[in-house]
C-alpha cells in the first residue's frame, strides 16, 4: 500500500474523531484572554500524539521590544501560546503550520440561527463562531499530522504546529513563537480560502483623521463651518485615492477576481456635540489596505501625502487641515514566488486529492503570515477550508467534506515538502 493510499485511509475512518475534536474547540468561547480552555484541548490532543509540546504565555514585556508587536492587552496571562514538534529524521526541508485559536465576538445571539458556541453538526455543516476562522483549519492540520504519525510515516524535516493567540488583534501570538526561536524552510497557514492558494496577500493598517470646522449656533450655521460637512469631501478624496492605489494593480492576474485588491475603508465616524450647534470636530476612523509589493510605511506616507491636497481643492483645509494618525491593529503584507517549490509542492498535492488544477488567488485580506514573510523572509502560503463570507458573520459554518479534503492535502504537502524516511 502507498503512503497516500495509507493517508486517504486513515482520515476517512477517523472523520469522526476529527468533527469531535473541531465540536470541543468551537464550543470554547475563545475571544481574546480566554484561549486557555481551547488550548488545553488541543495541548492534550497533541500529548497523545507523543509530540514535543512548547506551551508558554508570551512575555508582554519581551513583545513590547519588538517594532512588529501591536495590541491592546498589557498581559498574557491564561493565554498560552503552544508549538508541537513532529520530528524529523533528518536532511529533510522543515515546515510551520500555522493557526491561530482565537475567534472575534459572537455579536447579537439574535443573529444566530443556532447558539455560536453549539457546535451544532447539520448535514455537512458544522455550525458556531470559529469554525471557519479559524478552527476547522486547525483541525485539518492536526489531521493530517495524525495521519503521517499513525501511519508510521517516518518524514525527513520537521514539522512544527503552532496553536496561537491574538491574531485577531494583531498576531501578537504568532510573533511571539517567532522570537522563541521558531522558524522553518515555509510556513502554511490553514486560513479559509475555500481551497484556493494565496501566494500573495494584504497587509492593513488602522487610521484616524480628525476634521476640523468652526462652531456656530444652528440657527446662524452660516457663521460656522460645519466639519461633517467638510467629511464628507475628506471621504470623497479618500475613495479616489483608493482608485488611485488599485489602478497599480489591476494587471497582476491574482487580483483579476478581486474587485478592489487594497480597499480603503472608513468603518467608523464620530462628531458633533448637539443638534442645534455646527459641528467643529469629525473624527473618521478606517483601514488602509497594503499591497503586497509596499510597505507598511510606505502606504502611510502616501495617505498622509494625499490628505495634504485637500488644501488645492478647498481652502479651508489650508488653514485648517486634516490630523492623521495611525493606531491599533496592523497586518504585515507579504508574497512568495509564484515559482518556489513550496508552491509546486502544495499544487501537486491539491492535484492528486482534487484532480483538477487549483485556482490560485491574492488574499482580500491580511494574516499572520505577514510575520513571517517580513520577519524572518520564511516563504508563506495561505490556504484552507472554509469560507471568508462567513467568517466573522453569524451562522458561520465549515463544510465538513472540504475540512478532510484539506487534511489529505496538507499530508501530501508534509510528505512531498519534508521528504519520507524510506
Amino acid at each position: 500500500m502507498d503512503l497516500k493510499t495509507k493517508i486517504n485511509g486513515y482520515i476517512d475512518k477517523n472523520k469522526s474523531n476529527a468533527i469531535e475534536l473541531l465540536q470541543r474547540l468551537v464550543r470554547e468561547k475563545t475571544v481574546s484572554g480566554n484561549e486557555a480552555s481551547a488550548q488545553k484541548i488541543v495541548s492534550n490532543y497533541l500529548q497523545a500524539l507523543g509530540l514535543d509540546i512548547d506551551q508558554w504565555e508570551p512575555s508582554f514585556e519581551e513583545l513590547k521590544k519588538s517594532s512588529y508587536f501591536i495590541s491592546e492587552r498589557t498581559s498574557f496571562k491564561n493565554s498560552p501560546n503552544i508549538v508541537a514538534t513532529l520530528k524529523g529524521s533528518g536532511n529533510g526541508k522543515s515546515i510551520i503550520l500555522n493557526g491561530h485559536i482565537d475567534v472575534v465576538p459572537e455579536g447579537e445571539l439574535s443573529s444566530w440561527e443556532h447558539h455560536p458556541y453549539s457546535g451544532k453538526l447539520i448535514g455537512n455543516r458544522l455550525y458556531g463562531r470559529g469554525t471557519t476562522d479559524m478552527k476547522g483549519g486547525n483541525v485539518a492540520a492536526l489531521l493530517a499530522i495524525e495521519a503521517i504519525k499513525k501511519s508510521n510515516i517516518r518524514l525527513k524535516g520537521d514539522v512544527y504546529f503552532e496553536s496561537v493567540i491574538e491574531e485577531e488583534s494583531g498576531g501578537a501570538g504568532t510573533l511571539a513563537a517567532i522570537l522563541r526561536g521558531y522558524e522553518a524552510d515555509a510556513v502554511l497557514i490553514p486560513e479559509p480560502t475555500k481551497m484556493k492558494i494565496f501566494p500573495k496577500q494584504q497587509g492593513s493598517v488602522w487610521f484616524r483623521v480628525k476634521v476640523k470646522g468652526k462652531v456656530a449656533h444652528g440657527g446662524t450655521r452660516y457663521e460656522g463651518v460645519s466639519a461633517i460637512e467638510k467629511s464628507i469631501s475628506v471621504i470623497n478624496h479618500i475613495h479616489q485615492l483608493e482608485k488611485v492605489r488599485n489602478i497599480r494593480l489591476q494587471d497582476d492576474p491574482l487580483y483579476k477576481n478581486v474587485p478592489i485588491p487594497i480597499p480603503i475603508n472608513i468603518g467608523k465616524i464620530k462628531g458633533g456635540t448637539w443638534p442645534s450647534s455646527v459641528s467643529d470636530l469629525v473624527i473618521l476612523e478606517g483601514r488602509l489596505g497594503v499591497s503586497p509589493m509596499e510597505t507598511i510605511e510606505d502606504a502611510k506616507i502616501e495617505l498622509r501625502k494625499w490628505l495634504k491636497t485637500l488644501s488645492l481643492m478647498d481652502d479651508w483645509f489650508i488653514e485648517n487641515p486634516v490630523e492623521v494618525e495611525f493606531f491599533g491593529a496592523r497586518w504585515l503584507p507579504g508574497s512568495i514566488d509564484l515559482g518556489h517549490p513550496f508552491m509546486e509542492s502544495l499544487k501537486k498535492s491539491y492535484q492528486l486529492v482534487y484532480k483538477k488544477e487549483p485556482i490560485i488567488e491574492a488574499s482580500p485580506w491580511g494574516t499572520d503570515g505577514g510575520l513571517f514573510t517580513q520577519i524572518k523572509q520564511i516563504p508563506t502560503i495561505i490556504f484552507g477550508p472554509g469560507e471568508t463570507k462567513v467568517a466573522h458573520y453569524p451562522n458561520e459554518y465549515i463544510d465538513l467534506d472540504e475540512l478532510l479534503r484539506c487534511a489529505k492535502v496538507i499530508a501530501y504537502t508534509l510528505l512531498e515538502w519534508c521528504g519520507v524516511d524510506e
